[in-house]
């Protein structure tokens, strides 16, 4: 009989390269010789973890690797090729025998001199993402040379350049760009999205980064757009990027407040003390150059007023686009009649992203519905207008297409609204962010934060005739005219039996397709709400991601809350495998706290009791922080804690901690990778006496591996 390992040597190959999941290609590499040979010739990504020391554990068999990533090499941020004995020039030579096909290269740059010794190695090289979260170093004064010259001087072929994470001053980067202008023509992509600038880009420099790269398509920049900055972003910036750029097809101008995760008052009004100093005229030139354009993100944190005018000439002059998210742009559609205008004129949009709309109201929103029917992510952020009946009818209109979306920072939307506003993408949803607000639990209300819409489904899941009830008053007061087939679709949608009995008399809220979910929650707040709101059956949930923001220090103690912050209640949730748990923005007192108040040791085991009920395979853990003194380690209770996730397999602590600390995660079985990373700005430079150094982190390497571990 004939098998698989029959097959041709060119079909298995075929075969092999299709599989992207690092796992299943592993395994697959066990089962024979021929095909640990396949599964090694077609691997073309590849990313390191261990010691640099340890050159004989560089593996020899992945000739074909083209894309290479050695920012997570331990111990992590530190000079890559100087923490060792070894000489960097011997190591850098390893590498490059064990990899001679990379053209792609990740890498933690700590100093210039690491890719003086590292770039030359790959002088084909054709994309570069260089990390660095250490602050930067002091440059001679008078020296031309800077952290990104050994790039230019020795990549002449270099077409893409990921900075995202790499921090410097902004002043750096355009003098170089002009000192090799070759290298800076090829440039076909780049990434200045730098989440550690306090300003961002200025007018001028951005006027020179483009001029010297006129090739670009993809184009993502942090700027400056308050007018009370000298060099702010205004007019004639934006003009010079297509004019200078006229391939691009993707651009992402955001400003530097947009980039935290920080999030926003939900009470404010939506309009910023200070307007946007972008004139209309400006914005049709500047969106009728770009006809190429497919991703546009314009997050301006200032006012952008009666932005629809332009919108629709976006609309009409770029056929491609695809991707739009906006921020603090006000009326980007009127919702006047029945004719659609602004933004709902975007009809080939898949994404879609408003962020801090003052005046994006229920019928602005039925409006997108209607005029971008091919929307398959949609987010609406800070818009504090919007309500349970008009999120529930763009559901409707969009129940064919919208798989991922996003509500947060709108105070007419709390958690339970939120998701029975959704109910008609219960079957469909794949990915879904809500804010933890549980304000409208057991009342009955509006949907405006405080009770419960008469708008959806009753207790008992029976129907209140509350849409066909808002439509008849829409109809009434005349704000908006729907085509008897429009009526006809929505009507037919809603009557979809969205609601299953569990056979014991009640309702079953089924997410059947939820894969990923994300959720904001306030600091001291309980997560044990979130099944009764309607997220307790979701069969299929794989990845969840956690956010605590708040000031520990403004709840002085937890009393009755002891027990913990409720994680025991994702249990049911039988494949979830993945977890990032986010408390970076939870502050509080790291070393000691004033009588009445709470050290952030016993927070974290506030955050972190029931997480050894959970079946995880890779944690990100963010512990919170104490700002005044830049610290994020990890507590002796926070330890213990994670000690108790015996099915972990990765575990990355973005912080610091204790050696001794770390020791109690070698009682977990199946652990096999674990890392700790100071990536926030800045890092410390000289790591405390008790906090884990360089040979601490070596010690425990050393006691991880010597472990047996079962698969």
């Amino acid at each position: 009989m004939a098998t698989i390992n029959d097959l041709p040597d060119a079909i298995l190959i075929n075969a092999f390269a299709l599989i992207s999941d690092t796992r299943t290609r592993n395994s697959l590499s066990l089962t024979c010789r021929r095909f640990l040979q396949f599964e090694r010739t077609t691997r073309v990504s590849l990313t390191l973890r261990g010691n640099a020391r340890d050159l004989f554990m560089i593996p020899q068999c992945f000739r074909s690797v083209t894309r290479l990533d050695l920012s997570l090499l331990s111990p992590w941020g530190h000079a890559l090729l100087f923490s060792s004995s070894c000489d960097p020039k011997l190591i850098a030579h390893h590498l490059r025998r064990a990899f001679p096909s990379v053209t792609s290269l990740t890498v933690y740059s700590r100093s210039s001199s690491i890719l003086e010794v590292l770039i030359p190695q790959w002088p084909g090289l054709r994309h570069v993402k260089l990390v660095r979260w250490h602050q930067r170093p002091q440059i001679p004064l008078g020296s031309v040379r800077s952290d990104f010259t050994p790039l230019f001087e020795q990549c002449s072929s270099l077409t893409s350049l990921d900075l995202s994470e790499f921090y410097y001053w902004t002043e750096d980067l355009p003098p170089v760009l002009q000192a090799y202008p070759s290298t800076s023509a090829s440039l076909t992509k780049l990434n200045l999205l730098t989440k550690s600038f306090s300003e961002g880009f200025k007018s001028s420099e951005i006027q020179d980064i483009t001029k010297a790269c006129p090739n670009l398509t993809h184009l993502l920049i942090a700027c400056m757009f308050d007018p009370r900055y000298v060099g702010f972003v205004g007019d004639e910036a934006l003009l010079s990027i297509p004019n200078n750029c006229p391939k691009l097809t993707l651009l992402h101008l955001a400003d530097t407040t947009s980039l935290g995760n920080t999030r926003g008052n939900p009470n404010h009004d939506g309009y910023t003390s200070e307007d946007a100093r972008i004139s209309h005229v400006t914005l049709l030139e500047f969106f009728s150059g770009l006809p190429l354009i497919e991703e546009l993100v314009l997050d301006v944190c200032k006012n952008v007023r009666d932005s629809g005018l332009a919108l629709e000439v976006l609309g009409s002059k770029c056929p491609k686009l695809r991707v739009l998210k906006l921020g603090q742009f006000h009326s980007v559609c009127m919702a006047v009649g029945s004719n659609l205008d602004g933004v709902a004129l975007c009809e080939g949009l898949e994404s879609l992203s408003i962020k801090n709309s003052a005046d994006l109201d229920d019928m602005r929103l039925i409006e997108i519905g209607r005029g971008c029917g091919r929307l398959k992510r949609f987010e609406a952020i800070g818009c504090k207008s919007i309500t349970v009946k008009g999120v529930r009818t763009l559901a409707c209109l969009l129940s064919k297409s919208l798989v991922e979306v996003k509500i947060s920072c709108c105070i007419n939307l709390d958690a339970a609204a939120t998701l029975r506003a959704l109910e008609p993408l219960r079957d469909r949803i794949e990915r879904l962010h809500i804010d933890c607000l549980w304000g409208s639990l057991g009342e009955e209300g509006e949907g405006t934060g405080e009770g419960v819409s008469d708008f959806v489904l009753n207790e008992v899941g029976e129907f209140q005739n509350g849409y066909e009830i808002d439509f008849e008053d829409m109809r009434k007061k005349k704000k908006c005219k729907y085509s008897s087939e429009a009526e006809e679709e929505v009507e037919a949608e809603w009557n979809y039996p969205y609601m299953e009995s569990n056979g014991n008399g009640f309702w079953c809220k089924r997410w059947e397709r939820l894969r990923y979910l994300s959720l904001w929650i306030a600091v001291g707040e309980l997560l044990t709400p979130l099944p009764s709101v309607g997220l307790e059956d979701c069969p299929n949930l794989e990845e969840i991601r956690i956010q605590v923001e708040g000031d520990c220090r403004e709840r002085h103690r937890l009393s009755d809350r002891t027990f913990g912050f409720g994680l025991g209640i994702l249990a049911p949730y039988r494949k979830l495998s993945k977890m990032q748990l986010d408390c970076s923005d939870a502050i509080g007192f790291a070393l000691t706290a004033p009588s009445g108040q709470m050290d952030l040791s016993l927070w974290e085991r506030f955050f972190l009791t029931g997480i050894g009920d959970l079946s995880l395979n890779e944690l990100d853990y963010w512990p919170p922080q104490d700002q005044d003194v830049n610290q994020r380690s990890l507590s002796l209770p926070a330890a213990g804690l994670l000690a108790e996730c015996h099915s972990l397999r990765k575990l990355f602590i973005h912080g610091t901690a204790h050696e001794h600390f770390m020791n109690f995660l070698l009682g977990i079985t199946n652990l096999r990778d674990v890392q700790l990373r100071e990536d926030y700005y800045p890092a410390p430079e000289n790591d405390m006496s008790t906090e884990m150094r360089v040979d601490s982190c070596c010690r425990f390497e050393d006691a991880l591996n010597r472990r047996q571990i079962p698969d």
